[in-house]
């Protein structure tokens, strides 16, 4: 079943509100690492470029570290 998103919103930022939030709520925690721009995808039917902005946009949050070749992780 595809993810309902709202029509007023870019797709990108509900995507980063959902993961942001899970990181607030404790179910991501520092260190975890969180959904590949792949995995994200596959979960919410986004677009590569979608999805690049959701890591992109959480790691000027300063939320997300990337680390090249092993994904993005919570930061401590």
């Amino acid at each position: 079943m595809p993810y309902e998103f709202e029509d007023d919103r870019p797709r990108w930022e509900q995507v980063a509100e959902i993961i942001r939030g899970q990181i607030q709520r404790g179910e991501l925690k520092p260190g975890d690492k969180i959904p590949s721009v792949l995995k994200l995808q596959e979960i919410y039917g986004i677009s590569t470029s979608t999805g690049q902005k959701v890591h992109r946009a959480l790691r000027a949050e300063g939320l997300i570290r990337t680390q090249s070749g092993m994904g993005s992780y919570v930061k401590r």
